[in-house]
């Protein structure tokens, strides 16, 4: 079997964050920053992963169904697992290197990006290799990092790296995906450097909210996040705590920006003013109200708007990680702005999907 290259985008949320959780609709873009796999068939029924970029090597052998894991989050193994719950076999084992450019722990989704690489590349070294769809990757990439271990994410992720360009998510009741094909400029993406707890956040959060929708829900059975407007929720005030009250405002306030801003990626015309502007809004209630900014990056933040983008917020879960500045015609003094507040910064463009590289 010759050598199978398979490279995964990473991804920004640019509406809609913490909300997939909730059964609400994202909105998020691939970016060109990628997981890259690259391998071969082995003679035997070995399992060998080198990671320079970490210095480190993972091995394991295809023996048993199903692979014991051997840490948290196992993802090698559950990769494996996965397919073969679903009927793909494995006479023998791979030797393969994985490398990256998407900046770790940082809410761009690199975790996502290997998981969906990482089963991309197994399916073409089963021993049925097959053509899925890139969605059907992207359900199977979800399967085996959250499902399999209990984990409180939700799909944008895997859907977003695997499907790639700009897609709008709906996960409830069903899930549907639109492939939206706005005509965006550059963007420019800003590691802080600070590490996040994404686990952590994800479950003060999502458990926060979930407990708000219970309480209204026993007052008012037809509540629904996703239909309810803001003047509606008025009406549940009396019974919920100062900061509940705040936490549902904002989230459904999230809700509406997004909607507001699946129009203007829609139009044949696309505002870049209010696009920023919405960007802007989203931000500040995940700084205000869902609190998971962090004085740093609201000086990244601020720093790239004075240099001239249009719009900016944090990206991914928060309490560290990246943001990201949408900066069309300004990406280079963007991108020096943010520099000098002691961050990373790289410019970034929408990217295609998970794909093989002949």
């Amino acid at each position: 079997m010759a050598t199978v290259t398979v490279s995964t985008p990473g991804r920004i949320c640019l509406f809609g964050e913490h909300l997939d959780y909730l059964g609400l609709p994202v909105i998020a873009a691939a970016i060109d920053r990628h997981i890259r796999i690259e391998g071969d068939a082995r003679k035997d029924q070995n399992v060998v992963i080198n990671l320079p970029d970490t210095g480190s090597r993972e091995e394991f052998e295809l023996t048993g169904a199903p692979l014991e894991y051997s840490k948290d989050r196992d993802y090698f193994r559950s990769g494996v697992n996965i397919l073969m719950r679903h009927g793909y076999r494995f006479s023998r084992g791979v030797e393969c290197e994985v490398r990256g450019t998407i900046p770790i722990n940082s809410g761009t989704a690199s975790s996502s990006a290997l998981m969906a690489s990482w089963i991309h590349f197994l399916i073409q070294m089963s021993d049925q290799p097959r053509l899925l769809s890139r969605q059907a990757i992207g359900h199977l990439a979800h399967e085996a990092e959250v499902k399999e271990f209990g984990e409180p994410g939700g799909m944008m992720d895997h859907y977003a790296t695997a499907i790639g360009d700009v897609i709008y998510l709906e996960s409830d009741p069903v899930i549907e995906i639109e492939e939206l094909r706005p005509k965006l400029g550059a963007f420019v993406l800003g590691d802080s450097g600070e590490p996040k707890d994404t686990l952590t956040i994800l479950g003060r959060l999502n458990h926060g909210v979930k407990a708000i929708v219970e309480k209204v829900r026993a007052l008012n059975p037809d509540f629904s996040l996703a239909t309810t407007d803001r003047l509606e929720i008025e009406t549940f005030r009396d019974s919920l705590s100062p900061l509940e009250n705040e936490l549902l405002a904002g989230t459904v306030a999230n809700r509406d920006i997004l909607r507001e801003a699946r129009q203007v990626l829609e139009a044949a015309d696309l505002n870049h003013i209010q696009l920023g502007n919405l960007l802007n809004s989203h931000q500040k209630n995940l700084r205000e109200i869902q609190q998971v900014s962090t004085p740093k990056i609201d000086r990244m933040i601020e720093a790239a708007l004075n240099a001239g983008a249009l719009g900016a917020k944090i990206n991914g879960s928060g309490g560290g990680g990246c943001m990201f500045a949408y900066a069309p015609g300004r990406a280079g003094a963007v991108a020096e702005a943010i520099e000098r507040e002691g961050a990373k910064a790289y410019i970034i463009h929408v990217a295609e999907g998970t794909r093989v590289i002949e």
